[in-house]
């Protein structure tokens, strides 16, 4: 009689298969992980204008059409825009994920330039109430490359 003997373990191409599988998912996972971050600072800019925005709307509403300038100012009766700031429109001033600063500089055009960390971080028009995210082109979605 002979003894016939099966090997149960897997064989060198089995294992090769497996790790070349492997490979292929992981090279369409990772560059949808390293988009991630941006995806989500944009959406996080987004809907910041958005709430930002309808809040200089309801203070101009409530404010017999003026629009809060960046300073206050008695002479003009401009309350300015730490007047936004408080119990009756924000809690506190929105911070631009790309910059991380929440500071407003007056401006009367879209960011058309890429900007720095520490950068202001929004750009106000008090005079039309238009407010842009210092570095974001609202247009494509997207952050102005440096």
């Amino acid at each position: 009689m002979m003894n016939v003997r099966k090997s149960k373990a897997f064989t060198l191409v089995e294992i090769l298969i497996v790790v070349v599988i492997l490979g292929i998912l992981a090279a369409i996972v990772v560059p949808q992980f390293t988009r991630a971050s941006e995806d989500a600072q944009t959406g996080n800019v987004v809907t910041q204008l958005q709430t930002v925005r309808s809040q200089i709307e309801l203070f101009r509403v409530r404010n017999n059409g003026n629009f809060p300038g960046l300073t206050a100012s008695v002479t003009t009766g401009n309350f300015g825009w730490d007047a936004l700031i408080g119990a009756n429109f924000m809690r506190a001033a929105p911070i631009n994920p790309r910059t991380g600063t929440g500071t407003i500089t007056a401006g009367t055009a879209a960011p058309t330039a890429a900007v720095a960390t520490g950068d202001a971080g929004w750009i106000y028009d008090a005079a039309t109430g238009e407010l842009w995210a210092n570095g974001f082109n609202e247009t494509t979605r997207t952050w102005i490359a440096p």
